[in-house]
């Protein structure tokens, strides 16, 4: 460790660059530690290789031994692998036939745990991975052989809760549920997997068992809460870090301004990838982090063409869509030093061990602190470590730089999640009935709402026992996790017919229309063809220089209004909301300078979807001098959108999942109006998050758009990538005059 302090600043000469926004310096933090409790099982703790746990692992272990459920959210690693798997190798030492069920968001992740618990050696541990991937010779094998059983909620709830009869042995010795990386489950795809944690739950007590939960999450800013929206359950918070922490520089890097009035700037992959080449030639391990792999791949070739002959061959990308065996051979020559940089999508930002890096470099704000901070939490693990935000084009990526300490003094977002959204709920509520008779005992574990949509179900029939499943098949196999509408397009790339993904029918018309660039994982198809009768649409790969825009008509009604508060000096409604959408055209729009190059006509039906929303009408002296039209649509329209490019910092969400409307006269409120509404069926709960916080995110919104450099609006700040009006009618100055006049009037109520 001797050389390390010579080291530690050799990144100071780029600290000097004209792209530099922010410098800031963390002080590094000593571990505290503890001894291994008295109570462990004795050749448990003969075959652990350390005498000393981190407090925060510590109080994990002793609240799991008073059976409390616990969610651990403590920062990247701070060892919370171990913190949940001490409880659960103890009890399987004293007691084998007990069982523990490990659930992990990806494969990968379940991959790379199962190869951590055997480097432990603990006794008695027979643990298998149980995903789709599991061959069926193999499936009985392990329901009656292993008690430690890692799978993802997918599967939990195609291949397991359905089949519960073949799992009987599992359920009936079931002592743990882990479930790690907690945060990823929210919005859409946690609201389905709080409603197949409470059926695991209720099938558990009808084996006879009462599991507990053990949690581990990324530091967010509502843990319990989580914990009690994804399982049903009062779990124990911890969150106090113990584990050491390395010095640490913080860099906000912005790429030279090329047009102020376009909002243009340097590319942001092509200065990342200069860093990189800069960093590695210096001998400083470094992983970037990129949105799409597309992008990921383009900074993994500029870097090669900008280093010598021997730094290039120690560079590698790093993405989903490589085997288990490429990307293990990978990481083993990241942690042994032999590569020395990798460009990575965003998938190995959850907790996959990558060793010992100098330096994390992220491309574009990620879409939440949280995420920003799991990434940059890479770096600097064997010592001074440098950490980087390279700036896009965005509107929140500019306001970071501009205002450094929005972002690294703001708390964490609140991840949330609505297992009871009846769009949800309905799917979960049918596979639960066929899964046992329902009735009123199992409000505790499935909620009262499931029993209220139980009597509204048409399959579902009414018998002494309670309601039983009457329809055809198992209603599991009907829907998955990841979309709140059965009613789904395929995506199916032309040539090889493989399925690139599925599109919800709210949003298939705006993203695979005939014409329409699609992007999945970063990469460009074009679609050929959408078929209404067989909901398909057919793309090939696209290499063109242009992206394409819908254009569509949008309309709200206010179906029943929640809450009505008087916030910044205006009345603030929350409530449900119906949106009708019908898409009439695109743009292709040149990606060099957004330029339109084309308008073409569609002709498809309209949707029409229930959400939930904000809505709130501006008093008249909060309108004064901006009243005449075109100016007063101009100023709701760019208040509207560069509202929902912040609400993401208030909710872990990211604008895609935020729609919003507004008009000059709306004919409910018969008042200049602006919604801003949850993207999905039924709501998860973002817009009430913006509710409860108005006051702060109409302040962000405002400083956002005072430090915006353009003069009359720009992607930076009011225009927005998804616009239904292409971004037409947008009043920078109106919108800025209003908002402070909002904040004024909170300022002065409190």
């Amino acid at each position: 460790m001797g050389g390390m302090a010579v080291r530690a600043a050799t990144w100071d000469d780029l600290l000097e660059s004209e792209e530099v926004a922010h410098v800031q310096q963390i002080p590094a933090a000593g571990a505290r530690t503890t001894e291994l409790p008295d109570g462990l099982q004795p050749s448990l703790r003969a075959a652990l290789p350390f005498n000393e746990l981190y407090e925060h692992q510590r109080a994990a272990y002793d609240t799991a031994a008073r059976g409390e459920h616990l969610i651990l959210a403590t920062g990247t690693a701070s060892g919370k692998s171990l913190a949940f798997n001490l409880p659960v190798l103890d009890t399987i030492a004293r007691d084998p036939k007990s069982r523990a069920l490990y659930l992990y968001p990806t494969k990968a992740l379940a991959q790379d745990q199962a190869r951590a618990l055997a480097e432990l050696h603990a006794p008695n541990v027979r643990a298998a991975i149980y995903d789709g991937d599991t061959p069926s010779e193999r499936r009985w094998q392990i329901r009656k052989w292993a008690n430690v059983i890692l799978t993802n909620p997918d599967m939990l709830h195609v291949g397991v809760l359905p089949h519960h009869d073949r799992w009987a042995d599992v359920l009936h010795n079931l002592r743990y549920i882990v479930v790690d990386e907690a945060h990823v489950y929210r919005g859409v795809f946690g609201s389905h997997v709080g409603n197949v944690l409470r059926r695991l739950r209720r099938l558990a007590q009808v084996y006879g068992a009462e599991p507990q939960f053990l949690m581990a999450s990324a530091t967010i800013a509502n843990p319990g809460e989580l914990a009690q929206s994804i399982a049903g359950v009062e779990a124990t918070v911890i969150e106090d870090d113990a584990a050491p922490r390395a010095e640490r520089t913080i860099l906000l890097w912005n790429p030279e301004l090329l047009d102020a009035e376009l909002g243009l700037r340097a590319s942001a992959l092509g200065d990342a990838s200069k860093l990189m080449a800069d960093l590695v030639s210096r001998g400083l391990r470094t992983i970037c982090f990129a949105k799409s792999r597309k992008a990921a791949e383009l900074i993994h070739r500029f870097t090669v063409q900008r280093v010598d002959a021997d730094a290039a061959k120690r560079l590698a990308p790093y993405r989903a869509g490589y085997t288990p065996a490429q990307r293990r051979d990978i990481e083993r020559r990241l942690v042994d030093g032999e590569l020395l940089g990798v460009a990575a999508t965003d998938a190995l930002e959850l907790g996959i061990d990558i060793g010992l890096l100098d330096c994390a470099i992220s491309v574009g704000f990620p879409g939440t602190v949280a995420s920003l901070r799991q990434q940059w939490g890479r770096a600097g693990r064997r010592g001074h470590g440098l950490a980087v935000l390279v700036a896009s084009e965005d509107a929140l990526d500019q306001y970071f730089v501009r205002e450094p300490e929005t972002l690294l003094q703001r708390r964490v977002e609140a991840a949330i999640l609505d297992h009871a959204n009846p769009r949800v709920l309905d799917g979960h509520v049918r596979a639960a009935a066929f899964e046992a008779p329902l009735d009123d005992d199992d409000r505790a574990t499935l909620g009262d709402e499931a029993l209220e949509r139980a009597a509204l179900l048409p399959e579902l029939q009414l018998t002494k026992n309670g309601y039983v499943w009457a329809g055809r098949d198992y209603p599991a196999a009907q829907f998955g996790l990841r979309s709140t509408t059965p009613d789904t397009f395929v995506v199916v790339e032309a040539p090889s017919g493989t399925v690139l993904g599925i599109v919800e029918r709210e949003r298939a018309y705006s993203t695979v229309h005939e014409g329409a660039v699609y992007l999945h994982l970063g990469e460009s198809y074009l679609v050929r063809e959408l078929d209404l009768q067989s909901r398909t649409a057919l793309v090939t790969p696209y290499k063109g220089d242009y992206y394409t825009q819908a254009k569509k008509d949008t309309n709200t009604a206010i179906e029943k209004t929640l809450h009505t508060e008087r916030r910044c000096g205006l009345d603030l409604h929350f409530g449900r909301i119906s949106v009708t959408e019908r898409v009439v055209a695109y743009q292709k729009k040149s990606i060099r300078d957004q330029s339109t190059l084309e308008t073409v006509e569609l002709d498809l039906p309209e949707t029409s979807f229930e959400t939930e929303a904000i809505w709130y009408v501006p008093e008249p002296e909060q309108l004064a001098g901006l009243e005449k039209m075109p100016k007063l649509l101009g100023t709701l329209h760019a208040a509207e959108h560069s509202m929902i490019a912040l609400l993401p910092l208030w909710a872990m969400c990211d604008r895609w999942d935020i729609g919003g409307l507004s008009t000059n006269i709306h004919f409910q409120t018969d008042a200049p109006t602006v919604f801003i509404y949850d993207g999905h069926s039924g709501g998860v709960g973002i817009t009430e998050r913006g509710f409860n916080a108005f006051e702060g995110w109409v302040e962000d919104t405002a400083r956002m758009l005072e430090g915006c450099p353009c003069t009359d609006g720009c992607p930076s700040c009011v225009q927005s990538p998804k616009c239904g009006n292409l971004n037409e009618m947008l009043d920078k100055d109106g919108a800025l005059t209003l908002l402070r006049r909002m904040v004024a009037a909170s300022t002065s109520a409190s």
